[in-house]
């Protein structure tokens, strides 16, 4: 038998996902500001990509969250 669908954590699960994304986000470009002129040019392609992908991340977690929003109204 499945498990019942609980939702009633998901905005605060989102929330949690958001921050670690941002802290991510803010420890790889911390380390770019410092050591960016020792690294190759993909390397520093490679985080500057994957930080476009952790914005994009967010503003998706953002949705979710105003989804939810919706769902319990």
């Amino acid at each position: 038998m499945p498990k019942p669908d609980d939702r009633s954590d998901n905005v605060e699960r989102l929330q949690e996902h958001i921050e670690d994304t941002y802290e991510n986000l803010d420890d790889a470009e911390d380390m770019l500001a410092a050591h960016e002129h020792e690294m190759r040019k993909d390397q520093v392609g490679a985080i500057e990509d994957k930080n476009r992908r952790r914005r994009e991340a967010i503003e998706g977690f953002r949705d979710e969250i105003e989804d939810e929003a919706h769902r319990e109204e």
